[in-house]
């Protein structure tokens, strides 16, 4: 940034207090909620977040100098909308998984196959009809990673798979769950052909996320505190 257009001081000097005032609207608005999910907090709360963000930014193109402030990011959840009692429910799971032993995969698929032929057999005519109509049970499952997931899943429930995913050459990725709140609940069958259109994150109750990346924050922070302990002795 040239000369001409860094900021000046008094910019400087009016994001801080800037600041200021979007602290004490939050902590204002905080003070006086109405409930857990008061939008004043919500909005109190993205006002001090952009202020920060801009004192910080102001602050590094003046002076070379940085604040502890972490900008969130826009990845949480809206504010709830749904029924202030729930009178019925629907959970969402999602997990990811990598294919990471194939063959692991086939030899499992392939003994569930022979202790449940019958089971097999539907995971085959599936297999079948994907490839073409060729393929025996035998075969179909040998040699067919598609096959070898539908006979897994079809033997194991999905908590237990994730329990011995790696038994059965899966590889862990994100997952998560979210509980969403329903006026009523839908008639049987309703939704079997659009199961994920009510996703609808302003009604959610709660969810529950699990990913390598949050251990990677953790370990950043065991780094960060390795360093300062570092100049600490050093002084």
């Amino acid at each position: 940034m040239s000369d001409a257009a860094q900021p000046s001081a008094a910019e400087v000097r009016a994001a801080a207090e800037a600041v200021k005032a979007a602290l004490d609207r939050h902590l204002d608005a905080v003070e006086h909620r109405s409930g857990q999910d008061d939008p004043a907090v919500y909005a109190a709360f993205d006002e001090l977040a952009a202020a920060a963000e801009a004192y910080d930014e102001l602050l590094y193109d003046t002076y070379d100098e940085v604040t502890p402030f972490e900008i969130p990011g826009n990845d949480t959840l809206p504010a709830y909308a749904g029924p202030e009692e729930p009178s019925a429910l629907s959970v969402l799971i999602r997990r990811d998984y990598a294919v990471a032993e194939p063959q692991r995969l086939l030899s499992q698929a392939q003994r569930i196959a022979d202790l449940d032929p019958e089971s097999a057999a539907d995971a085959a005519a599936e297999a079948r009809a994907v490839n073409g109509g060729t393929g025996s049970v035998a075969g179909v499952v040998g040699s067919s990673v598609h096959a070898a997931l539908g006979v897994l899943f079809g033997e194991f429930e999905p908590d237990e798979i994730a329990t011995r995913h790696k038994e059965f050459g899966l590889e862990e990725g994100d997952s998560t769950l979210w509980v969403i709140a329903a006026d009523e609940m839908p008639e049987p069958g309703e939704w079997l052909s659009a199961p994920f259109d009510q996703a609808d994150p302003q009604r959610v109750v709660c969810r529950f996320d699990v990913s390598s990346v949050f251990d990677e924050d953790l370990e950043s922070d065991a780094d960060d505190d390795d360093v300062l302990e570092g100049l600490d002795r050093e002084r």
